[in-house]
Parts: C-alpha cells; sequence; structure tokens
C-alpha cells in the first residue's frame, strides 16, 4: 500500500494542478496521511528550479494548516477521529508510549524534530500536542519554524545545485536530517541539566 502511495503522489508532480496536490498532500500528512509532501516537493522543484521558494511556502502553509487541524483532533476528538487514524496507519502503540513519557517541554522539541526530519512521524505528534493540550502559540510557532526550515532548505539546495543534489537528497536527506534532529534533542537536554545542576544561573 505505502509503495502505491507513494508513486501516486510522485505521479501528482506532472499535472497542470501540481501545486494544489502540493498544498493537498502537505496538509493531510500532518494529520491523516502517509506519504509525506517532500515526495512531490522535490519533483516539482527541480522541474520548475525558479518556482522552487513558491512551492515551499505553499508546502509550509499548508502543512502547518494540517498540523493545526491534527492538534484539533487530538484535542477535540482523539477516541472518535484521531485515535482510529493511528490505528489504521499502525502507529498507536508509538503515539501510546509518546503520550506516557512525554512532558510538556520534551513535547516541543518533538514537534521541532517532527518537522524537520519526520522523527517521531508529525501525524503522531501534532496528535499528541491536542491531546496533552500543550500552548497552542508554542505549538504554531514550533511548527511554522520547523517545517519552514526544512522546506526552504530543500528549495535553496534544489535551486541552487538542481539535479546535482537530487540524488543526496532522495537517500541521505533523512539521515542528515536526523542526524540535525538528534543534536538539537541532546542539545535540549543539555541545557536542561545545566539548568538544574546550577550551571547556568547568574
Amino acid at each position: 500500500m505505502v509503495k502505491n502511495l507513494y508513486d501516486w503522489v510522485l505521479s501528482l508532480a506532472a499535472r497542470k494542478s501540481a501545486e494544489v496536490w502540493l498544498a493537498v498532500i502537505a496538509f493531510v500528512e500532518s494529520s491523516v496521511f502517509l506519504v509525506p509532501a517532500d515526495v512531490l516537493f522535490l519533483p516539482m522543484s527541480l522541474a520548475r528550479p525558479q518556482r522552487a521558494y513558491r512551492y515551499a511556502f505553499i508546502a509550509t502553509l499548508f502543512s502547518v494548516l494540517g498540523g493545526i487541524a491534527g492538534y484539533g483532533l487530538g484535542y477535540l476528538a482523539y477516541e472518535t477521529v484521531a485515535k482510529p487514524i493511528l490505528v489504521f496507519y499502525g502507529k498507536l502503540a508509538e503515539f501510546e508510549h509518546l503520550k506516557s513519557c512525554t512532558s510538556n517541554e520534551t513535547l516541543l522539541v518533538l514537534l521541532t524534530t517532527s518537522g524537520l526530519a519526520h522523527l517521531p512521524p508529525i501525524k503522531v505528534v501534532t496528535i499528541l500536542a491536542g491531546v496533552a493540550q500543550i500552548s497552542f502559540v508554542f505549538f504554531l510557532l514550533s511548527c511554522i519554524l520547523a517545517r519552514g526550515a526544512r522546506f526552504f532548505a530543500l528549495a535553496w539546495a534544489l535551486q541552487t545545485y538542481g539535479e546535482h543534489v537530487r540524488h543526496f537528497i532522495e537517500k541521505r536527506l533523512g539521515m542528515v536530517l536526523g542526524l540535525i534532529a538528534a543534536i538539537l534533542i541532546a542539545l535540549y537536554f543539555a541545557i536542561k541539566l545545566l539548568a538544574h545542576s546550577g550551571s547556568l544561573s547568574c
């Protein structure tokens, strides 16, 4: 099923309505869809590099709006809507594990890492943010910054290096972004540890 979905999303890049589909995929990936918008964003930006930043804006805007929808599902309709979605994609166990061991502070870190590198999956974290009822302002800012950073960085790379960087992005981007996410998490907990030990006190 995943392979078929991936191929279908990839085929949308050749359509005249590709921008509309980019908006749709970016929106639904944040709460109910399995394939990330990057799959559509990459070929679109390679085909028309002069529009890469335009596509990045569309993807960021609708990914954030989709995140808000995911937050709303977790906040208002977890049992009736969000939970069945997680069950359908086999993400319920991962969700319950995160729910049991995640504080509001670490959830904000996860929002950043999921936005940058889909670690953990965006839909899991956005729904969890709604269930945990974290500050909506912080949720919104983390979505804009993390997802915007991912799409605009991709736009810059594709517009600057074009086809030369495509294979690297397709094969290594997840690893690079995952490493960045790991560094962010490590830095966060290091700062938190130092703060609790009093090393950062004035």
